[in-house]
């Protein structure tokens, strides 16, 4: 295993474009760092239940649930959902000590929709609980401490949003507990615990939203960690190879026999859809190394992740962690 590329982080932010595999990925950087034996917090704060479904379990309540001991001698990966009626719950029972009248308040819709006019409170507690975990020690009383957290954040266009938590409380709470909770949160988001990776896939508007989210992000100051490239197609033919069917100069004759010598029919019919295919990896490939070229201008580190030929099982994600640690991420 090589070095971590970020070995000041205690929180990993992952977030990235629908569609290019996020949660896939701070699940596999929850078992990577596991690998190295620190106990993980794996964290989502969408509702989706997304971590359920790819470890296949059954739905995760709001409670840190053990999810997984990758191998002997490993540390362990909890996982938690957080939902924003839950943390503020909770924020209103550690704060003000209302136990069952919150419960009561929850049962007549107030925590729902105070959560809901209140879009900059909601993050607040959701990053808040998030903080909690990070900021436990050994000697808090029955608490888990966790050496790294993972967090399957929202995606890019809103990350920075979700982040700046001090900037969206702005005119909604000056003082008190939750102006206070905003302010610590903010500290830990801006600091060197922190590293936000963006997670994208070679194709132009991911790509192009994770270089607005890289830019947006540095404009308010989150710490930005690496890219990770997901879902890299194999590298099936060289440069000359994919030249020569791009400009429709393959060598028919020579596929012909190539495919007659394992004993294959070389149709006309057969050739033609070998080269049309051909001809469409190599354009597909032409386009991918242009936007890796624009991924590595993006100025910080690049991770790169195969698409895995028969999915994401548990198997998969294992073998995507182990990449992830040899590329220094986890």
């Amino acid at each position: 295993m090589s070095a971590t590329l970020f070995p000041d982080a205690q929180l990993h932010v992952v977030t990235g474009k629908g569609g290019t595999g996020k949660s896939t990925v701070a699940a596999a950087l929850a078992l990577a760092l596991a690998s190295r034996g620190q106990t993980v917090l794996l964290c989502e704060v969408e509702g989706r239940q997304g971590i359920a479904q790819i470890f296949d379990v059954a739905p995760l309540p709001y409670e840190e649930r053990l999810l997984v001991r990758p191998q002997a001698g490993a540390g362990d990966v909890y996982a938690l959902a957080i939902d924003p009626e839950s943390a503020l719950l909770e924020y209103l029972d550690m704060y003000y000590r209302l136990g069952r009248a919150g419960k009561a308040l929850d049962r007549f819709g107030v925590v729902e929709f105070a959560t809901t006019i209140a879009p900059g409170v909601r993050d607040v507690l959701l990053t808040g609980k998030v903080y909690e975990a990070a900021n436990r020690n050994r000697r808090n009383k029955g608490a888990r401490h966790y050496d790294a957290i993972v967090l399957d954040a929202p995606p890019t266009g809103r990350i920075a949003q979700f982040l700046n938590v001090n900037q969206e409380l702005a005119g909604l709470a000056k003082v008190g507990p939750v102006k206070g909770q905003a302010e610590v949160v903010s500290t830990l988001l801006h600091s060197p615990r922190t590293a936000i990776h963006l997670v994208t896939v070679l194709e132009e508007m991911p790509v192009q939203e994770t270089g607005d989210g890289i830019a947006e992000l540095r404009d308010i100051g989150l710490p930005v960690g690496a890219v990770v490239v997901n879902l890299l197609r194999p590298q099936d033919l060289d440069a000359t190879d994919r030249e020569a069917l791009a400009g429709g100069r393959a060598d028919r004759d020579a596929l012909a026999a190539s495919l007659g010598a394992a004993g294959v029919e070389p149709t006309p019919e057969l050739l033609d859809g070998l080269l049309e295919e051909g001809r469409h990896h190599a354009e597909r490939r032409r386009l991918e190394d242009e936007q890796r070229a624009v991924v590595t201008g993006l100025g910080v580190p690049v991770v790169e992740l195969p698409l895995l030929p028969g999915g994401v099982d548990m198997g998969g994600l294992y073998e995507l962690a182990e990449r992830l640690c040899e590329e220094g991420l986890g």
